[in-house]
């Protein structure tokens, strides 16, 4: 009977702390291109109110920067606060607790992620453009990152996933 189930289990052989450890280091890899992206986005957004140009744009456009750089703002503290939750409550025997936490961190980011660069293409374009078809653009690239990011892997997991997990 141990053999039929040995053989009918599929997945890893690991401990819950090997599988932390695991997801763990996939996680960190994952952070670290999300981390990337939204450092780079943050940073240009940061720059522009010193521009000589701030001053040019409309009440509407420096609304929506001003919201652009807070949710910039709130995805990099999602996307660093896993590291920060690591260093904090490492060697406490709790990984698989903290891998858990910063997953939902990590997630949270990159719903920001999305949102910052949302924001972002709707001023870019509407500061470039001035054209009513804006907002169809920016839902169009929206749609396609909810694809990306969200919808596609879901649809995976669901397709894929076995009822052993990963």
């Amino acid at each position: 009977m141990e053999q039929a189930t040995a053989e009918r289990r599929s997945g890893r052989n690991e401990t819950e702390d090997e599988r932390a450890d695991r997801m763990w280091t996939e996680l960190i890899q994952e952070i670290r291109v999300a981390q990337m992206g939204v450092q780079i986005l943050f940073g240009f957004l940061l720059t522009v109110v010193f521009t000589p140009t701030y001053a040019d744009l409309g009440d509407t456009e420096q609304t929506i920067y001003i919201v652009t750089v807070v949710l910039g703002a709130t995805a990099t503290g999602a996307l660093i606060g896993p590291v920060s939750l690591h260093r904090l409550v490492s060697g406490r025997r709790i990984k698989p607790r903290a891998v858990e936490w910063a997953s939902r961190l990590t997630f949270v980011g990159l719903v920001l992620l999305l949102a910052t660069t949302t924001s972002s293409l709707l001023l870019i374009l509407r500061v470039a453009t001035h054209d009513g078809y804006v907002p169809y653009l920016v839902t169009g690239v929206v749609m396609w990152y909810l694809a990306c990011w969200f919808v596609l892997p879901w649809w995976v997991r669901r397709r894929y996933t076995s009822t052993s997990g990963d």
